[in-house]
């Protein structure tokens, strides 16, 4: 059953009336009793329900030229609809192709990797002789394209130098640069190409131009 309340059986009465009035071949020259051309456009595009389409059957039989016009609005409202669902369909083709086009050259795309932040700012200073407690290790990717070092508290701003030794006290990256102090932080951007250094346990060394060098525990992944 159609929204209108067409039944299959109902709307193959309206075809099997339609079909004996084109045999019969009834002409009707003066349109004599015709329903209006709007009636027989809800007919046939199933707008009008079945129990107002009902009264105009026999007339529909018995009549050739609105059979004829019946026909081709029918026709015509197929036709329309067909175009609408290919333009759906042809809708939802592109939307995915562009989608998965999309989604395709973002995979092909190198993923851009932040800068790795090396936050300083309540780590412990050495002063004098004494070594600095034990405290977490740094973490910073291989993959960082530079590293914001935040030095710590009451650090001034001025020129810095930058190491990373291995295990085995050997420098794997060396940098420098100036410090800024902004809101209250002093910070040091450095760019950074670690791909070639492993992942592992690595100490970090940071001095002002001209200082002594403060260490920390810096873990590469």
């Amino acid at each position: 059953m159609n929204t209108k309340g067409y039944f299959e059986k109902e709307e193959k009465r309206i075809l099997d009336v339609f079909n004996r009035g084109l045999l019969k071949e009834f002409p009707n020259p003066d349109r004599t009793g015709c329903p209006g051309s709007d009636v027989l456009r809800r007919i046939a595009t199933r707008q009008l329900p079945f129990s107002e389409a009902q009264k105009w059957l026999e007339h529909l039989g018995s009549c050739s030229p609105c059979y004829s016009d019946f026909l081709q609005l029918q026709v015509a409202f197929r036709a329309r609809r067909m175009r609408t669902l290919l333009a759906v369909a042809a809708s939802i083709l592109i939307v995915t192709g562009v989608t998965g086009w999309a989604s395709f050259l973002k995979q092909g795309q190198p993923i851009t990797t932040q800068a790795a932040v090396l936050d300083l700012r309540n780590r412990s200073v050495p002063r004098g002789t004494e070594s600095n407690p034990p405290e977490p290790a740094l973490e910073i990717s291989r993959d960082a394209p530079r590293l914001e070092v935040y030095l710590p508290l009451g650090s001034s701003e001025g020129d810095y130098e930058l190491e990373i030794t291995n295990q085995e006290a050997n420098t794997v990256f060396t940098g420098s640069g100036t410090a800024k102090i902004e809101e209250g932080i002093t910070s040091l951007t450095l760019a950074a190409n670690l791909s070639s250094v492993s992942r592992g346990q690595y100490v970090l060394k940071l001095r002002k131009a001209g200082s002594g060098w403060n260490s920390y525990a810096m873990s590469v992944r």
